[in-house]
């Protein structure tokens, strides 16, 4: 490491992570590598330490960054200008949903590091905004999910704009197949690198379930965990409608909620992630996609709402959670069959689930004894009830019973009589000798 950096590190860190020592020697004598490392233990820090000192200010980009998000893009834009600044680097972010012809303009100032989303990368390459002749490194970040499907193809024709003498990394926290095809697909000698057996960045996190059957009785449940102090969760869908129905929901009982995901422009992006961190919302609501990678430093829990089809799926899942050492809560949501399903999953990892409660405004693995019923008052009912104590009135009790669990009951309507034609059937009736 470089002194500058050195210095920076020392500031922030205690010590270096697994990856970041394993990589090191190979991205600085310009090996192609695999980097496999668990979530939350400095990935990002891992290429950017090796790879900017490499750089020479102002001879064109010289290092492409792709990751699978906006998020995660802003995200690692963020953390290596922090670095670059040290040393007079350039650093500019390609994002779909940000604003076009700025980023255009921001090109033909020839920034030393682009780090962008496929897409917007590969549009700016097919209309020669974007030059990649002097490049020596292109990165891949999540490369299990980005070398998938249609992304795949993008990836691909991404690097075949590079020059043959270019070096690749690709990083990700688990192994899938296609990672084991790298050296064919791309035509070159790939060192693996995987420290997952020897990285003891990750807290404690302990993983459970709440019992709820549809999606209504999931909702009120998020209502009823926002509850418990200081509780923040990243909440997980596998759908888009899934996740506005959660979010409606919540809205109408003035729950802080924010969602990400969607057809969202990059702006509102930004701003639930910069609400989330500053702990102006409780609960953030997203897709896979969307929070692929991204760091939220001391987040309490995720949530599944809907539950992962995949293994690989729930690991990065609860990545976003323990990260650093710090502790951390992976919660699951869903009915018998959803549970047991969901334990034949992670039936091959070292996952183990408890059932758990929520009681007394906390969670807990205790089951609340029979007949005793969990609600949550709004402050009339609470003021309502302080007085009931204080006077021994018991004709409170019926405000209590109204707003249980927050909810008025509604008021039954009386049934409206037709005034305005009694006086035409009282005629009708005498007419047919009726009484």
């Amino acid at each position: 490491m470089i002194e500058q950096f050195q210095k920076h590190f020392d500031e922030k860190y205690k010590q270096p992570t697994a990856i970041q020592t394993a990589v090191a020697p190979a991205l600085q004598t310009d090996q192609s590598v695999l980097g496999i490392a668990p979530t939350g233990s400095g990935k990002t820090l891992a290429f950017t330490l090796p790879l900017l000192p490499k750089i020479m200010p102002g001879e064109g980009t010289q290092l492409l960054v792709l990751a699978p998000s906006q998020e995660l893009a802003i995200q690692t834009t963020k953390v290596m200008r922090e670095w670059a600044s040290l040393i007079g680097v350039s650093v500019q972010s390609l994002t779909g949903g940000a604003n076009l012809r700025r980023q255009v303009m921001k090109l033909h100032q020839h920034p030393d590091v682009v780090v962008g989303t496929p897409g917007r990368v590969l549009h700016m390459l097919d209309n020669h905004h974007l030059k990649l002749g002097h490049l020596m490194t292109m990165v891949v970040d999540e490369a299990d999910d980005m070398l998938q499907d249609d992304t795949l193809a993008v990836v691909e024709d991404i690097e075949r704009a590079t020059p043959l003498s270019a070096q690749l990394a690709f990083f990700s926290a688990t192994k899938s197949p296609v990672l084991d095809e790298l050296n064919v697909m791309f035509g070159r000698d790939i060192e693996v690198i995987d420290v997952r057996d020897e990285d003891t960045s990750q807290g404690p996190v302990e993983h459970g379930y709440l019992s709820a059957r549809t999606n209504a009785q999931k909702a009120a449940t998020l209502r009823r965990l926002t509850s418990i102090k200081d509780f923040r969760a990243l909440v997980f869908f596998n759908s888009t409608r899934t996740l506005n129905y959660a979010a409606s929901r919540l809205r109408h009982e003035h729950i802080p909620v924010a969602t990400l995901g969607g057809k969202q422009k990059q702006t509102q992006r930004e701003k639930a992630m910069r609400m989330f961190r500053k702990r102006q919302i409780k609960l953030l609501l997203t897709t896979d996609l969307a929070a692929r990678g991204i760091d939220i430093p001391k987040l309490p829990a995720i949530i599944n709402f809907d539950l992962p089809t995949a293994l690989n799926t729930y690991i990065h899942r609860v990545g976003r959670t323990g990260r650093q050492g710090e502790p951390g809560l992976a919660l699951s949501l869903g009915d018998d069959h959803d549970i047991r399903d969901l334990k034949k999953l992670l039936a091959d990892s070292d996952y183990e689930l408890t059932k758990l409660y929520v009681g007394d405004n906390k969670l807990t693995k205790q089951k609340p004894e029979k007949g005793q019923q969990v609600v949550s008052i709004n402050k009339q009912a609470s003021r309502h009830l302080q007085k009931e104590q204080l006077t021994g009135e018991p004709r409170l009790q019926k405000k209590m019973d109204k707003t249980l669990n927050g909810f008025s009951k509604p008021k039954k309507r009386r049934k409206k009589k037709n005034r305005k034609n009694k006086g035409i059937r009282l005629k009708h009736r005498r007419q047919n000798g009726e009484n």
